[in-house]
This record gives C-alpha cells, sequence and structure tokens, in this order.
C-alpha cells in the first residue's frame, strides 16, 4: 500500500513546483493575451478611424454635390425670374407710354428735344433781327 501511495499527486515532492510553474504559465499568457488585445484594440481603433475618414469624404462629396444641384436650380430659377419681371417691366412701361400719350401726355425726352428746338429756333431768330448786340 505504500507504493499506492506514494504515487497519488498529492504525495509528489515536485507538486508545489508544479503548481507554481503552470499558475506562472498562466499568469504569463494572460499578460500575452492583455498585450495582444491591447494591440489589437489599437489596430481596431485605427482601422474604425480610417473607416470613419473614408464615410465622411463619401458622404461629404454626395452633400456638395446635392448643395451644387441645389445652386444650380436656384440659379436657373432666379434667372427665369429676373427675365420675367424684366419682361412685366418693360410692358408695364409700354402700357404706361401709350396710355399717356393717348391722354395726350408727352415723354420728357420729347419736352426737352421741343425745349432744345425752341432754344435753337430763338437763338436764329435774334441773329436774324441782329439781337446778338443785346447778350
Amino acid at each position: 500500500m505504500s507504493d499506492d501511495n506514494e504515487n497519488k499527486p498529492q504525495n509528489d515532492p515536485l507538486l508545489p513546483g508544479k503548481i507554481k510553474d503552470s499558475a506562472r504559465q498562466i499568469w504569463l499568457a494572460g499578460l500575452g493575451a492583455y498585450t495582444k488585445a491591447e494591440e489589437d484594440a489599437g489596430r481596431f481603433f485605427e482601422r474604425l478611424v480610417q473607416e470613419g475618414e473614408q464615410l465622411e469624404n463619401k458622404t461629404r462629396d454626395v452633400v456638395e454635390k446635392q448643395i451644387k444641384t441645389v445652386e444650380d436650380r436656384v440659379g436657373d430659377v432666379r434667372e427665369r425670374a429676373t427675365g420675367t419681371w424684366d419682361r412685366l417691366e418693360h410692358m408695364f412701361d409700354q402700357r404706361v407710354s401709350g396710355a399717356l400719350r393717348r391722354l395726350g401726355i408727352h415723354r420728357r425726352e420729347e419736352i426737352e428735344s421741343l425745349e432744345h428746338r425752341i432754344a435753337a429756333l430763338e437763338t436764329e431768330l435774334r441773329r436774324l433781327r441782329g439781337d446778338d448786340d443785346e447778350e
């Protein structure tokens, strides 16, 4: 029976050393796993940052294209509106001018032209009368 007692693990004189070695190996494996996880986390974080930058660039491109499209449409609408207002203003001016002519009211340009003609005729009349000396 003493042989059975000696073969039991509890009676092994090297057992504390084996336990200490196993514990150390477990400890080192844990440190290795922690270091590996930290490295992987760093790479994972960097990869997430890169993917985020790529997504931001794609999103920025899409948004800029949409903004450009909207700006182009606004420009087209502005040009059409300006053209429409110019045509309306021209039509209004023509109608008002026609109405004033029908009422016998002359435009400023016509009155100024007549004033210049009158001044020229008065000058010519004075010259013919010999009134140049009086002025």
